[in-house]
């Protein structure tokens, strides 16, 4: 039986540090920090690292909105390709400074990649 993405980074210890590590670099990122002003950080770290344990194989704890409707408001403030770029491209750095393997890496982005039609609201690429 193959190991887990999450368990191959280090688990729930190296989830919570990634998670914390990506959003001080989201909340100083000029392309995107905007889109947080009115978000309770403590709330948005616990979705998002329920949800990044649940994708990389770790224990599914995630219990909230599926993509699209958790994203929608933000459409409507005008999320777009670039702003999903920006925050695939944090995350990379994020892990990377974690000691995370490139391989790793990729894999983790093309999960976040993968739901890019849905958080940003559009019909699924054919």
């Amino acid at each position: 039986m193959s190991t887990s993405i999450y368990e191959q980074i280090g688990g729930e210890a190296a989830m919570n540090a990634a998670v914390e590590s990506f959003y001080r670099k989201v909340l100083s990122d000029e392309r995107v920090m905007h889109f947080f002003d009115d978000i309770d950080m403590e709330k948005q770290m616990a979705k998002q690292k329920a949800f990044l344990t649940m994708v990389t194989g770790g224990p599914n704890n995630y219990t909230g909105r599926n993509m699209r409707d958790a994203h929608a408001k933000l459409v409507t403030m005008g999320l777009n390709d670039s702003h999903v770029d920006a925050i695939i491209e944090l995350l990379g750095q994020t892990l990377a400074e974690l000691g995370v393997a490139g391989e790793l890496i990729q894999q983790i982005a093309a999960v976040a990649e993968s739901v890019r039609d849905d958080v940003l609201g559009r019909a699924k690429a054919e």
